[in-house]
């Protein structure tokens, strides 16, 4: 049986599945398991996704669970970039994104100026290089490079790894065997999730399952989605169809498809579906930060949360995602801070009374 919903309700369902319209979240680690993960290639646009979210915002929350109870990780994962995760979840996201070892093929290794044997080499160093530091220690970047140079022995890898040197360490954290360490005087170190986190698995886990249950998690607050909309969010729309299929076969018995009179069929969790057709549209507003997941986790041409108009200004080049209006589940528009004065761009109307309270709600988040 199909159930059929609207993206009104369904955008709805994921402001508060997300916490953003009911901002109750206990710390960082639940925002990120809830959302399968924060985007944090800038920072203050993590910070304030996640105190957007949080029962009772925490300036240092982050970093407690980061460096303090290691109960977060942070490191390249989906699509390749900077993300928090809970720790306890990274090896899952591991084991689905080591299916697509991009880094084996021939293009990848020119595009950055690297041969096969020395990718290989710098996978093999990278391991060993965090094992033999002192106790484990964090390493800088520059330390890094020299202890994969001594382990080695090939001094031309120095040159491979001061160009380009985040695309030579992403395999790496897509195997499970680099992340961030706590910063040093100001400067981003390197450790091993095997010596950092309490009860990291002595491999990874079965990409099978590891696939089913990260699927699992971002139904639960991305969804209803289909297959396409799930391989778009992890592996940026080129995972192995074979492995996509597989994953969503042996999550088959818990799904149940929707259809919304707007495109393809859906699926849901079907523990969510009395929820979700319980939900009415949302009529609030919210401001959102750059790189919000509540974006991230949509394909940009999804017309019912980007207005197509919109859409040149949330998605922007070099893969740049604005601060966001949302109004009645959907983007109305973008906003931006300076000196601590917010200006918003909107290109629907938007009550006054919801929009100023938004707003004033942000900037006292602001730093």
């Amino acid at each position: 049986m199909t159930t059929k919903l609207t993206w009104p309700q369904i955008l709805a369902w994921r402001l508060r599945r997300q916490f953003v319209s009911e901002p109750d979240a206990p710390d960082p680690v639940a925002v990120a398991r809830r959302l399968c993960g924060v985007q944090t290639q800038v920072a203050s646009s993590a910070q304030l996704a996640v105190a957007l979210r949080s029962d009772k915002p925490d300036p240092g929350g982050i970093d407690q669970a980061l460096w303090g109870d290691r109960t977060m990780a942070k490191t390249w994962i989906m699509r390749g970039t900077l993300h928090l995760v809970p720790s306890d979840e990274l090896a899952d996201f591991c084991a689905a994104l080591g299916t697509l070892r991009f880094w084996e093929k021939g293009s990848w290794q020119r595009g950055h100026g690297v041969t096969a044997d020395e990718i290989a080499a710098i996978i093999d160093a990278v391991p060993h290089a965090l094992a033999q530091s002192a106790s484990g220690a964090a390493l800088t970047r520059e330390e890094l490079v020299d202890a994969v140079v001594a382990v080695t022995g090939e001094a031309h890898l120095r040159e491979a790894l001061t160009s380009g040197w985040g695309a030579l360490l992403k395999p790496l954290s897509r195997l499970g065997e680099l992340c961030y360490g706590p910063p040093r005087d100001g400067r981003v170190t390197f450790t091993s999730p095997r010596t950092w986190f309490p009860g990291w698995p002595a491999a990874l886990p079965p990409h099978e399952e590891a696939g089913v249950r990260v699927a699992r998690a971002f139904l639960g607050a991305h969804g209803p989605a289909t297959p396409e909309m799930f391989d778009t969010w992890l592996f940026g729309g080129v995972a192995k169809k074979t492995v996509l299929k597989g994953w969503f076969r042996d999550l088959a018995p818990e799904l149940s498809e929707v259809e919304t009179g707007d495109g393809p069929p859906l699926l849901a969790l079907t523990e969510h579906l009395d929820d979700l057709a319980a939900t009415r549209p949302s009529t609030e507003v919210h401001l959102l930060p750059g790189f919000d997941q509540y974006i991230l986790g949509a394909p940009r041409g999804l017309a019912p949360l980007i207005p197509p108009p919109l859409k040149p200004k949330v998605s922007r080049q070099a893969g740049w995602i604005s601060p966001v209006v949302v109004h009645e589940g959907r983007v109305a528009g973008v906003w931006e801070a300076k000196n601590g004065h917010i200006t918003v761009d909107l290109a629907a109307p938007v009550p006054q009374g919801p929009l100023e309270e938004a707003i004033a709600r942000v900037r006292a988040l602001l730093p």
